[in-house]
């Protein structure tokens, strides 16, 4: 979930306080820490500094909502919050002789108020990075659960002169995404590193191109071993991150070997990229509808794209494009699949002790009576790895391309902390419907076809190639 506030000329003065001012004693800490946590019911205020009372929110509202929040062994939270905690004293050149981990016993209320008089006096000691360290603990923790739909939410800053739809960061796109890199999602990357996409930025101002092999980045192999080496998250910069990445390419059609180094800022995306449904005719016969999301309403935004198409004409079957699909609202998931089959269950949400609640179709959705062919890839996650499995699961298409990301826990419920930050994760978990695990595996196709340097290139697309010709057997 992305959110966007925009903070008051005074915050930073507030943060700054916050972060200079000694810890309160528990006595006169807010009790909105040890408040339940609940569903944001209004618009977010300002966000406020991040405390260990905040923390200490966060930690209970996992355990009292999270799937399998009442099996944690919450002593798996408490050291990744106190190791990310040693090692921001450490990156900083500080460390505190207060700064040993407290013995840990497995009762949660226990071991959370030994934890929480180690970090105050931690703390204490370093008041300058008390903020830091905050924020730092909370991520550590969060990222410790290992559910790829658990998150917590801040302020996004954006840079100066950011206009929606913006993009930020290099300006291409490659074959092996940040998600691959820092391990998100659990797809395997192939060699060799290629740019498929160039956006805009500083990629076009260069001249780089589709195709175009990256033998190096910042001077280091992408691929070490056959595995995808960190370097290439400098692909993929998140503002306000603005450090130069060198790259060293290979353009294959021409041999030709040099190296540039590309700075990342700000870029006009073509608004068309944006729009989450687009369509055409293909070989007069073919529905071809795009779908970058299951936005609300993007279900409907489908099924009125492919009857304009059918007006007039004989349809041999529809081709649907969610490759890069991040995701959604399974409600749209339900829809978009009910007009393909009726009376099926998609999907299972299921609690820690397996009782499961099912998701069915929505049979008030009139059927296509269309043959279907779905292209899918590693950018196909969560809600499009629901509807995915459902085409594969329910026989009512073929899904052609590469294996989807595997990032589809569970539906993430938000709920709201007390410094207007929100902590979401999945209450249930998610299941195919054939009752099988699709998160951290994803949904194989059915026709493998992967993209390769030459066809991205001479701008060929395989993988829709090879839906034609299904379609039109």
């Amino acid at each position: 979930m992305t959110i966007i506030r925009t903070a008051a000329a005074g915050l930073a003065l507030l943060l700054a306080a916050a972060c200079t001012a000694p810890t309160p004693p528990r006595s006169q800490a807010s009790t909105a820490a040890s408040t339940a946590c609940a569903h944001p019911q209004a618009p977010l205020g300002v966000e406020t500094a991040t405390t260990i009372d905040v923390i200490e929110q966060a930690y209970f509202c996992i355990l009292g909502n999270y799937y399998s929040g009442a099996t944690l062994d919450t002593r798996a939270l408490l050291t990744a919050g106190f190791v990310a905690l040693t090692q921001e004293l450490n990156r900083n050149g500080r460390d505190v002789p207060e700064a040993s981990m407290p013995a840990l016993t497995g009762d949660r209320k226990a071991d959370w108020t030994a934890f929480e008089a180690a970090y105050r006096r931690i703390a204490d000691q370093a008041p300058d990075l008390r903020d830091t360290l905050a924020v730092v603990t909370l991520e550590a923790m969060v990222a410790a659960l290992g559910d790829n739909h658990a998150r917590w939410a801040r302020d996004v800053k954006h840079p100066p002169d950011y206009y929606d739809g913006d993009g930020y960061g290099l300006g291409l796109q490659a074959n092996v995404s940040g998600s691959q890199v820092d391990g998100s999602t659990p797809r395997v990357a192939l060699a060799p590193l290629f740019i498929t996409t160039v956006e805009g930025g500083a990629a076009q101002a260069a001249g780089l191109r589709p195709g175009d092999v990256i033998e190096a980045v910042n001077g280091s192999a992408p691929f070490i071993n056959g595995k995808a080496s960190p370097a290439i998250a400098a692909l993929y910069p998140e503002y306000p991150d603005a450090r130069p990445v060198e790259l060293r390419l290979l353009r294959q059609s021409t041999s030709r070997r040099w190296s540039v180094t590309l700075k990342p800022g700000i870029y006009p995306r073509d608004p068309a990229a944006l729009r989450v449904v687009q369509s055409k005719l293909l070989d007069d016969d073919i529905a071809y509808v795009r779908m970058t999301g299951f936005a609300p309403d993007s279900a409907n935004r489908v099924l009125k794209a492919i009857n304009g198409l059918r007006t007039g004409r004989t349809l041999a079957g529809v081709m649907l494009d969610l490759r890069g699909n991040g995701g959604g609202s399974p409600v749209e998931v339900a829809r978009l699949v009910s007009a393909f089959v009726h009376g099926k269950v998609t999907a299972y949400q299921c609690t820690v002790d397996g009782r499961c609640a099912k998701s069915s179709t929505d049979d008030t959705v009139e059927l296509l009576n269309l043959p279907l062919v779905v292209l899918v890839d590693h950018g196909c996650a969560s809600a499009c790895e629901h509807f995915s499995s459902a085409v594969k699961d329910l026989r009512i298409g073929q899904l052609v391309g590469t294996r989807t990301a595997g990032i589809i826990s569970g539906p993430a419920q938000s709920y709201l902390l007390s410094n207007n930050t929100l902590l979401s994760f999945p209450d249930r978990h998610h299941l195919g419907p054939d009752h099988e695990v699709i998160d951290r595996i994803g949904v194989p196709p059915d026709q493998y076809v992967p993209l390769t340097p030459e066809d991205a290139a001479a701008e060929r697309d395989p993988a829709l190639a090879k839906a034609l010709t299904l379609l039109h057997k």
